[in-house]
């Protein structure tokens, strides 16, 4: 296999499968999956993990760090430090995959594969412990990814100043691709990502007399279907942004003309100057719905700033993608970033050195057609039917998917080691 393999080829051509996993990494994988934590709550996946790394050879284990952040460090000899990072924390989704060891934790789940991360890295870190590593691993096991602050966290708690100084930060995430398949790209590979709130002022009043009053709520719908027109502008543009309303509040009773109503929005961008121009539109839109219907005040906006831009270093990606296909691991280049947002990015921002972040596959092969792997290939999108990250059916294949996810740490790791 090469780097240029496609997921339609995948129906046509043998591929090196990865080696299965010890069961006891399984039955890890699954009891994780049954015991899922919220953002900032990781305690019992933070003591998991940090049992794990002690059972093993040569790792030297810090708990507590950015909260319940865990730090395994394995010296070795001369060479490199690297950071191997797994991110910890489910999500407040209920379960309903009718799997024997889905969640016991009602409206809590594993709903992003974060308990995949988890385990694939720990058993990474069993097998890097087995071998003589010339160099220094670092393996970070990061609370509160779905937050968007658990990475700021870990390094506001110390972790460049008492961990060793990484090299080069390699990460990756479970997508809803064929199992046992790798995609990347160097440059931009995930969006920024920003949550915004727009509180359109108005005056209330019975609704019986709307003529005495300004209805938020109207400004708020009219509002919700001009911001539509921000995404359709920037629709040319390389990468062009994501701004999607997810809530829009107001009002408690049928004949109640509210004085407020609170949109809630996101938005993903893959550069300083996309995010400008759309957070500029939003606020001008947002102050001309409401000078048009006479309302009292201006509307506030509020921006939180949750995820920085995902971005691989173009050269390591390369060496890292070209390692796994000389392994018989199928991967691909991707068309464009995915709109999803991770905090992984601000490691090797803080460091000042490079990163490779990477998607494995989740799904047995079978479950797609030709039509759906050609949609992949040539149209660099997802097929319709499969359940995606933070769905409640979003359930990846253990048995096919964690060999390739510890297999891809190990062959990275050691190829970074030996990169110097």
């Amino acid at each position: 296999m090469t780097a240029s393999t496609t997921p339609h080829e995948l129906l046509h051509n043998e591929f090196t499968a990865p080696a299965p996993v010890d069961e006891h990494w399984q039955r890890t994988y699954r009891y994780l999956h049954a015991h899922p934590e919220l953002t900032g709550e990781e305690f019992e996946t933070a003591r998991l993990v940090a049992r794990e790394l002690r059972a093993m050879h040569g790792w030297e284990v810090t708990e507590g760090v950015g909260g319940t952040g865990v730090v395994g460090v394995l010296q070795g000899g001369p060479g490199p430090v690297i950071w191997l990072r797994a991110d910890m924390d489910a999500l407040p989704v209920q379960e309903q995959t009718g799997l024997e060891y889905a969640s016991r934790t009602a409206g809590v789940m594993h709903a992003c594969g974060h308990d995949m991360h988890v385990t694939a890295l720990l058993a990474a870190c069993a097998q890097l412990a087995a071998e003589t590593v010339a160099g220094t691993v670092v393996a970070i096991f990061q609370p509160a990814e779905e937050g968007g602050d658990g990475a700021r966290h870990m390094l506001d708690d110390g972790l460049l100043e008492r961990f060793p100084r990484p090299r080069i930060v390699l990460g990756q995430h479970v997508n809803p691709l064929p199992a046992g398949l790798i995609v990347s790209k160097g440059g931009p590979v995930m969006a920024a990502s920003d949550t915004i709130r727009v509180t359109m002022k108005g005056v209330g009043g019975h609704g019986s007399s709307p003529h005495l009053s300004v209805d938020p709520l109207t400004m708020a719908a009219s509002l919700l279907l001009r911001l539509q027109s921000l995404t359709a502008r920037q629709a040319a543009r390389p990468g062009s942004p994501v701004l999607n309303v997810g809530a829009l509040h107001g009002g408690t009773r049928s004949n109640v003309i509210p004085d407020a109503a609170e949109m809630l929005m996101t938005l993903r961008t893959f550069s300083g100057s996309s995010r400008a121009l759309m957070l500029e539109g939003i606020e001008r839109l947002a102050a001309a719905e409401a000078a048009a219907a006479g309302a009292p005040e201006a509307p506030l906006i509020e921006v939180a700033h949750g995820y920085p831009v995902t971005v691989n270093t173009p050269a390591d990606t390369a060496r890292v993608l070209a390692g796994f296909a000389a392994h018989g691991m199928p991967t691909i280049t991707m068309g464009h970033p995915q709109t999803g947002s991770e905090d992984f990015g601000r490691f090797a921002t803080a460091a000042g050195c490079p990163s490779v972040f990477w998607f494995i596959g989740a799904y047995p092969l079978d479950r797609y057609t030709e039509e759906g792997l050609a949609l992949m290939t040539n149209d660099h999108q997802l097929p319709p039917g499969l359940p995606v990250n933070h769905s409640p059916l979003f359930a990846p294949d253990p048995e096919q998917t964690l060999p390739t996810a510890v297999q891809a740490m190990v062959i990275a790791a050691r190829a970074e080691l030996a990169a110097e």
